[in-house]
């Protein structure tokens, strides 16, 4: 063999490096086998924890009675991620290509350990026969004891829980192959459901025992809204009832209809900006304090009407028929005095539209409607439902801005913010745009039962960082009356032509709230006329008027455009009599080829 061309230092210097070398691939191999065998096991933890999960689900009713379960549970994921932050492990998520896929599977094993072990098993271990039947009362009474207990827990489970959900949603899908991007992308949507899920129990168990006077009698308002009168919060306010709150327990007081009340010259509160919408009409009459799309104001409204009729409140619920038809499935159906059954499929068809045709007299409608409330009251307050599905019930009115709550205590409004249930307007964000899409009837009739609302949303010019885009919204409604409803119809529905409208005709006045930041640079109708509105704060407000013939439909289309890197947008619409109707429309910058619609 030729003798080597290098000196013997550079021959001493380059075994070295042979050995470091070779050493460095057996520590490589090694680590890769290390890496291959953790992987495996936290997968097969993973794995097991996942199978165990859709049992505990279906037992999550009683948290306390899920606790052997939920104890298993977290052991397996928490051995998922101590295989999973190991310094090699740690060490090999700089690599290039698999780093982020390894990065990703300990930030998933990190985010799911988190939820057994610092939000499911601190529940369950102070949650003793905690369950959805807690909700129910006993004797006309709630156990405020027991979330009272909960409230501290649950408060610290609701932070972990949306920590958790706020690593999750910050990995990076880019660089991720698809089946672990796919199963991040579930993951996440996983975890907002029990972050929302964790919250809405913190703040349960902190204000449900305020309310309901375990610290000092409560006197509450219960509005009920009717849909087939259109306002901008669903619709006007046909009555209202006293409910006292002592120590948990609940009672009904008799209800007034809201047509008994004296109307105003002035408005009872301050509008603020709202007037220059709304004029004075929301604070003059009863049946219009839902008309500003802000259940705050309106509640304060209801309670300065309240104490003007001699009556103390100290908060406001507001609810509407479909609302109560989700009740009903949970109650089972209620018999009525006159004869008449509610159940959860007819109630709200009923009460919105059947009753004005069975009793034309507005007497005879008044003691069907107060009969309707005690009955369903009493199913509730005797304790003889479902806790389940009171539970779904309460949770879809909410979602569905079905179901309002306000209180004059301060510490209760702060538990509020920020939910459904307080009713705010829609505000936009960081990542989302948001429109008020409102409706309030102009005839002075129950004619909004007949209204169906189109509404649709479309972005275009979406790039990529901040572009000028524009996004566009239409609003499509239709009568569905019948062709005769001039004369098929009784005056109470049609409005006899009160107000000017042509009996069978509907007219509808409405509202759309432009996005933060957005400005309007198109707007139409189909009947061609034109837009009034104002500024509410710093949000430009559009208003229009449509009539309707029976069968007819009529548009209005808005465009608006801004400089900006948001690629979400949404719509919240006013609730109508259809459950199947959702008040919330949403449409994506990777939607917008067809948009998203509301119908």
């Amino acid at each position: 063999m030729p003798e080597t061309f290098l000196p013997p230092a550079a021959r001493t210097v380059g075994r070295v490096v042979v050995w470091v070398l070779g050493l460095s691939l057996l520590l490589l191999v090694f680590a890769i086998g290390w890496i291959g065998v953790r992987g495996y096991l936290a997968y097969d933890h993973l794995s097991t924890a996942q199978r165990q999960a859709p049992a505990i689900a279906r037992d999550i009713g009683n948290i306390a009675a899920a606790s052997d379960a939920i104890d298993e549970l977290a052991r397996e994921t928490s051995a998922a991620r101590e295989l999973t932050s190991d310094p090699i492990w740690q060490g090999a998520e700089g690599v290039p290509w698999v780093g982020p896929q390894l990065a990703a599977i300990a930030d998933v094993a990190a985010a799911v350990d988190d939820v057994a072990s610092g939000t499911a098993r601190p529940l369950a271990s102070v949650a003793d026969g905690f369950g959805t039947e807690a909700f129910v009362p006993v004797d006309g009474r709630i156990d405020t004891s027991v979330f009272s207990a909960l409230a501290e827990p649950a408060s610290r489970a609701a932070v972990v829980a949306a920590s958790a959900r706020d690593d999750v949603a910050s990995i990076d899908r880019a660089p991720l192959v698809a089946p672990i991007a796919k199963a991040v992308d579930q993951l996440d949507g996983l975890l907002d459901q029990v972050a929302s899920g964790t919250d809405a129990l913190a703040r349960a168990s902190q204000l449900l025992p305020s309310m309901l006077g375990a610290d000092g009698p409560r006197t509450h308002m219960l509005l009920v809204q009717n849909n087939a009168e259109w306002r901008s919060l669903g619709g006007i306010v046909g009555s209202m009832t006293p409910l006292q709150a002592d120590k948990g327990a609940i009672t009904l007081g008799d209800q007034i209809q809201a047509r008994a009340i004296d109307s105003y010259p002035d408005s009872v509160g301050d509008l603020g900006d709202y007037a220059a919408i709304y004029n004075a009409k929301p604070g003059r009459f009863l049946q219009n304090i839902t008309q500003v799309p802000d259940f705050r104001l309106t509640a304060q409204l209801a309670r300065e009407f309240a104490a003007r009729n001699d009556v103390k409140i100290d908060g406001v619920i507001s609810m509407d028929p479909v609302a109560l038809s989700y009740l009903l499935d949970a109650t089972g159906p209620i018999e009525l005095p006159t004869g008449d059954t509610l159940t959860s499929a007819n109630a709200a068809e009923f009460l919105l539209n059947g009753v004005y045709l069975r009793y034309p007299e507005a007497d005879q409608q008044d003691v069907v409607f107060a009969a309707a409330a005690s009955g369903v009251f009493a199913a509730l307050t005797r304790g003889d439902v479902n806790p389940g599905k009171l539970v779904e019930a309460l949770a879809r009115a909410g979602t569905e801005h079905r179901l309002y709550l306000w209180s004059a205590k301060e510490a209760d409004e702060a538990v509020l913010a920020g939910t459904t249930l307080a009713g705010a307007p829609p505000e936009g964000d960081s990542d989302t745009a948001r429109f008020g899409v409102y409706f309030n009837d102009g005839t002075g009739s129950k004619m909004d039962y007949y209204i169906s609302p189109e509404v649709t949303l479309g972005w275009s010019g979406c790039g990529s960082g901040s572009t000028p885009r524009t996004l566009s919204l239409k609003i499509t409604l239709t009568s569905t009356a019948p062709a005769d409803a001039a004369t098929a119809l009784p005056d109470y529905i049609t409005g006899g032509g009160t107000y000017g409208v042509p009996e069978g005709t509907a007219r509808t006045v409405g509202e759309v709230y432009l996005p933060e930041g957005f400005q309007a640079t198109t707007s139409f109708t189909s009947t061609g006329r034109g837009f009034g509105g104002g500024m509410v704060g710093d949000r430009q407000v559009l208003s229009y008027s449509l009539d309707l013939k029976p069968g007819e439909s009529q548009t209005v289309s808005i465009d608006v455009v801004a400089d900006t890197d948001i690629r979400s947008a949404e719509a919240w619409v006013t609730p109508t009599a259809d459950a199947a109707v959702s008040p919330v429309v949403r449409a994506s910058c990777e939607s917008s080829g067809s948009g998203a619609t509301l119908n």
